[in-house]
């Protein structure tokens, strides 16, 4: 009797926890369902175009709260006024008389050759700075490429004046150049900062026309990202130091100023570097010629209208470009020896004839520069002045030579040679 009682009271309980189970699950199920339900709700309702009047606008121009008057600012509006457009005009041949079947005939139809005459026409822009006011006359600097070749010369000023402009004086191994314009217009001149105290991660402006005088006074921010890189900046393979920047320099930069942020130029644009050796695109690598090297150049164009620099009165080739048999057999250098240049020819009564150098002479230094192109034998060189000495080591015959070279010959440097024979 009482195991009976046991079982039925078992069974009652089974039975209590499975209408609970069930209970919950069902309570549970209302509630999830229910909470879907509100989701679903809010989700809709969030993401309906509401109805009703599109009247309610309003929206209005806040109160800038930029500082406008910032040091990059600042610095861009005490130089921009100096900042102009140069431009390059050469003459094209144009024919004159009617367009015949065979090309441009008389205009009265004869078969006379047809006259020409020159015309003048923009061949390229560049940028530059008026740096120096004298008197009636102002003066701009810019670089040797953007005049090159020119007939005439014209300024655009800040303000979109257009003059003319004289050419003062160039040099192609600095790619430097001087104007003289008419100083009526002029309101605003830069001044130069000392380069030598430039640092790396400086904040810098480049300021000038890229592309043309369209994009007049556009400026751009970057920092210095080198202070001093050895490049060849002139046309005539000359090594320089130079400033690198990744404010960004494009074509029609080429001689405006690199600022600082206290309006100072420190350095005048000149290059980019727009693709790597394997062709691959570059961006933010430019290069400007540093101010204290700019004024020395500018100082002298202004006094002479050109540069002066030692000569040692040579022809030459780089070693590199002598083959290995060559090296051996005719010049007969040691192994040790792989960089330099090869006399190809010594003018008569020049420094280097006077020094005993010869033919198939290969220079390996020149003071305490080590020469390994033609370019570094000339930047080498440049540091010289007119009536200085210099030491000159060299190969003859397997043996190396020293001599002292009296740089009491000069040359005009603002002439290039554009020949794979080298001229110094």
């Amino acid at each position: 009797m009482n195991r009976i009682k046991q079982a039925f009271k078992d069974r009652l309980w089974l039975g209590v926890i499975i209408v609970g189970l069930f209970a919950g699950l069902i309570g549970g199920g209302i509630a999830l369902g229910i909470n879907n339900l509100v989701q679903h709700h809010e989700e809709v309702t969030s993401t309906r175009v509401p109805a009703g009047s599109n009247k309610s606008g309003g929206t209005k121009v806040n109160k800038n709260k930029a500082d406008l008057n910032g040091e990059a600012s600042q610095a861009y509006k005490s130089v921009q006024g100096a900042v102009v457009s140069v431009i390059n005009k050469q003459k094209v041949q144009q024919s004159s008389g009617t367009l015949g079947i065979f090309g441009y005939g008389s205009s009265n139809g004869s078969n006379s050759d047809s006259s020409s005459d020159n015309k003048l026409e923009t061949a390229s822009e560049g940028s530059g700075v008026i740096y120096k006011k004298s008197g009636n006359s102002a003066y701009v600097v810019t670089n040797n490429h953007v005049v090159k070749g020119s007939n005439a010369l014209q300024v655009i000023l800040s303000n979109g004046k257009k003059v003319n402009a004289d050419l003062v004086g160039a040099d192609s191994a600095t790619d430097l150049a001087v104007l003289k314009i008419n100083a009526t217009n002029v309101k605003t001149v830069a001044s130069f900062g000392n380069s030598n105290s430039i640092v790396p991660g400086q904040d810098v402006l480049a300021i000038g026309s890229p592309m043309g005088s369209e994009y007049a006074n556009t400026v751009t921010k970057g920092i210095i990202s080198a202070k001093d890189r050895t490049l060849k900046a002139g046309t005539d393979g000359t090594l320089t130091s130079v400033i690198q920047t990744d404010a960004a320099i494009n074509s029609g930069n080429s001689g405006g100023p690199l600022i600082n942020m206290a309006g100072q130029v420190i350095g005048i644009n000149s290059m980019k570097l727009a693709s790597d050796t394997q062709g691959s695109s570059v961006e933010g690598i430019g290069f400007a010629i540093p101010s204290n090297e700019v004024v020395t150049i500018i100082n002298q164009l202004i006094k002479n209208g050109k540069i002066t620099r030692p000569s040692l009165g040579i022809s030459m080739v780089d070693l590199s470009n002598v083959t290995s048999d060559q090296q051996q057999s005719v010049l007969k250098l040691p192994t040790s020896v792989s960089k330099g240049v090869v006399i190809m020819d010594v003018n008569s009564g020049s420094v280097a004839d006077t020094a005993g150098l010869k033919k198939y002479d290969v220079i390996t230094k020149l003071g305490d520069t080590q020469v390994t192109d033609a370019g570094s034998l000339k930047a080498a060189l440049y540091k010289y002045k007119v009536g200085q000495n210099a030491k000159v080591t060299y190969y003859r015959d397997g043996q190396q030579h020293t001599a002292t070279l009296h740089l009491t010959k000069s040359a005009d440097t603002t002439s290039t040679d554009d020949s794979q024979q080298d001229n110094n």
